[in-house]
């Protein structure tokens, strides 16, 4: 315990300012103001007016600064929660581990929440070092000092436009470095989560994690086992869809964080057939992560596991299942597995379910059956999966085409895409039918006599 106190003493004491924050202008930093949320720059202005000091923190502060649209906006201030609810209407205190205020403008939150104080023997820990819970108030430069990296340690102040960096972030930046502010060993053990973050930063930013950051995660990765599954589950997502997921992954393959987060990546990156796939639906995940739209996680998930589900469902109809329960034998025994290690939520896990048991309706449907599957709330996804399987060769990209064409359409179109369909299947059932009924000409026995009338 000595040993843990002095190396955390040591880390602040390195990792402290010795002259203060640098306070940088917006030629210096590059943040436009019109790029931040008005409603982050409304609960600033709104403390800022009742005495307190308030500033935009964080990812927000670090995605602007690279020129980057940041998901939503975090403020730090030095209220406490129970002095940040009443100037709102809509707020409310969440948070056990800590505790930090929600002010709520319709569809957007803006999470707002307390300086903090330095580490001390006083948190409650478990017994690997992981902070179980922790509400200690402090100043700002103490708070910059609690947060992982120093790119993250940044605060924009949209009032005066200036950007206050305790550790030299915005240089981290610049450098493209991620580099953790105080003794690496000793955050890790305090949040094993902070590596799978550095993996994330410096995937997402192009950015390489500094020698000292990087050094305890192989054999610190471990830790991770110790960190509840739901909490996992969110940061895997964030690690898919920060629009390098691929890279994400080799990284996590690399240093060892794979085995305790998703072990069976080494099976499918080892697989040509696999490997392709999954590059497949990570490729197409990142360009919507791009173009600014939205990620299912169910279907995200359902593309990860589909290769084991599919070759189970192989061998299910190979030992004689029919296939559709082969199918759903399939996923119950792949979901299982996973279940424990991933924590997949409940609604994720009906989203994957539905969109590979909507996979077989593809091969041979009805006009009535194509009708119904037009209405379920899955058919988009599901046809989108089919895409992703034509892709990768599974299935005939004509017929995933065809499909496309009928999802893409109006709905007065699509009555003439289906009568084509029916008219193409009769003709194709049609030849079939007749070639089975063809038979060859009889032929007279040789030396036949010829019939005399």
């Amino acid at each position: 315990m000595l040993t843990e106190t002095i190396k955390n003493f040591v880390g602040r004491l390195f990792s402290s300012p010795a002259r203060g924050p640098e306070r940088l202008k917006p030629e210096k930093h590059g943040i436009d103001r019109r790029n931040v949320s008005r409603h982050a720059i409304k609960v600033c202005e709104v403390l800022n007016q009742a005495g307190y000091d308030a500033y935009i923190v964080g990812g927000a502060v670090r995605d602007l600064i690279v020129g980057l649209e940041p998901k939503d906006f975090d403020v730090a201030t030095n209220a406490t929660p129970n002095q940040i609810r009443p100037l709102f209407r809509r707020a409310r205190i969440i948070g056990k581990r800590f505790q930090l205020v929600h002010v709520v403008f319709g569809p957007e939150i803006i999470e707002t929440s307390t300086f903090r104080a330095p580490a001390s023997e006083d948190q409650e820990t478990d017994e690997h070092g992981r902070i179980l819970r922790d509400n200690q108030f402090g100043t700002n430069a103490e708070d910059a000092a609690r947060r992982d990296f120093t790119l993250n340690a940044l605060y924009y102040n949209p009032l005066t436009e200036e950007v206050v960096d305790y550790h030299h972030g915005v240089a981290d930046l610049k450098k493209k470095v991620v580099r953790m502010i105080g003794d690496p060993e000793t955050r890790y053990r305090e949040d094993p989560v902070r590596m799978l973050r550095a993996v994330r930063f410096a995937s997402k930013l192009n950015a390489t994690i500094d020698p000292a950051s990087l050094a305890p995660i192989k054999p610190m990765a471990h830790l991770i086992e110790n960190v509840p599954a739901s909490r996992l589950f969110d940061e895997l997502i964030k690690l898919l869809t920060c629009g390098h997921a691929m890279d994400c992954l080799q990284q996590l393959r690399a240093l060892g964080l794979h085995r305790h987060l998703l072990p069976f990546i080494d099976t499918l990156l080892n697989d040509a057939d696999d490997r392709k796939f999954l590059e497949l639906a990570l490729e197409r995940t990142d360009v919507r992560v791009r173009a600014g739209k939205t990620i299912s996680p169910g279907f995200l998930f359902a593309a990860l596991l589909w290769r084991m589900v599919d070759k189970r469902w192989k061998q299910g109809i190979f030992d004689g299942e029919p296939p559709m329960q082969a199918l759903v034998t399939a996923a119950d025994v792949v979901v299982d597995d996973q279940s424990g290690r991933l924590a997949i939520q409940k609604r994720f896990q009906g989203d994957m379910r539905e969109i590979w048991f909507m996979q077989p309706r593809f091969e041979r449907a009805t006009p009535k059956a194509i009708w119904r599957m037009i209405e379920h709330p899955r058919f988009r996804a599901a046809v989108d999966f089919l895409q992703l399987r034509a892709a990768s060769h599974e299935i005939d990209s004509v017929q995933a085409q065809w499909w496309m064409d009928l999802a893409n359409a109006d709905p007065e179109d699509r009555a003439a895409l289906i009568d084509q369909y029916q008219v193409r299947n009769r003709n194709e059932g049609g030849a079939a039918s007749r070639s089975r009924r063809r038979r060859r000409p009889r032929r007279n026995p040789a030396g036949a006599a010829a019939k005399v009338h």
